[in-house]
């Protein structure tokens, strides 16, 4: 038996698997206000833009929704991304390796039941590691590797 959902949740459910799995151009103009951020812009296009954009990188990629918690005009949702690198994915060329990192997703719904707001954090440290990419801090502005050992050298 299904159970009932509040519309925020249904409209997540949606959202993840018509929006971001199938680019469903429908859907998209349906649960996003044209004021919801995307790629280089906002709205239901910018917002496919995002998605598309990915793809590019990583073909097959699928979201899974593994939690959600909805109600009074917001929801947050946690989700699995796996996928393989065919295409540059920023700085990291194609690797042709699978990877699989989580995230989550904050969305803000408008008077018409339409997300007009989304923020998410998601495990990219994690997504360039398994991608066999190598990340490196920055060196602090004004020093070089040298003068910040001989910092440590003093200090020590």
């Amino acid at each position: 038996m299904a159970h009932a959902t509040r519309p925020e949740e249904h409209a997540v459910r949606r959202l993840v698997e018509h929006v971001w799995n199938d680019l469903d151009a429908a859907a998209a103009h349906e649960l996003i206000a044209p004021e919801c951020p995307g790629l280089d812009g906002t709205g239901p296009e910018a917002v496919l833009d995002w998605h598309d954009d990915r793809r590019s990188a990583f073909p097959d990629l699928s979201y899974v929704l593994d939690d959600v918690v909805s109600g009074s005009g917001h929801a947050a949702f946690r989700w699995t991304a796996t996928g393989t690198q065919s295409g540059p994915y920023g700085p990291v060329p194609p690797t042709g390796r699978s990877a699989s990192w989580a995230g989550a997703t904050f969305v803000r719904f408008d008077a018409k039941g339409r997300i007009d707001d989304a923020w998410s954090v998601n495990d990219l440290f994690g997504l360039v590691q398994q991608l066999g990419a190598r990340v490196e801090p920055p060196a602090p502005r004004g020093s070089t590797a040298s003068s910040a050992k001989g910092s440590e050298d003093a200090a020590g």
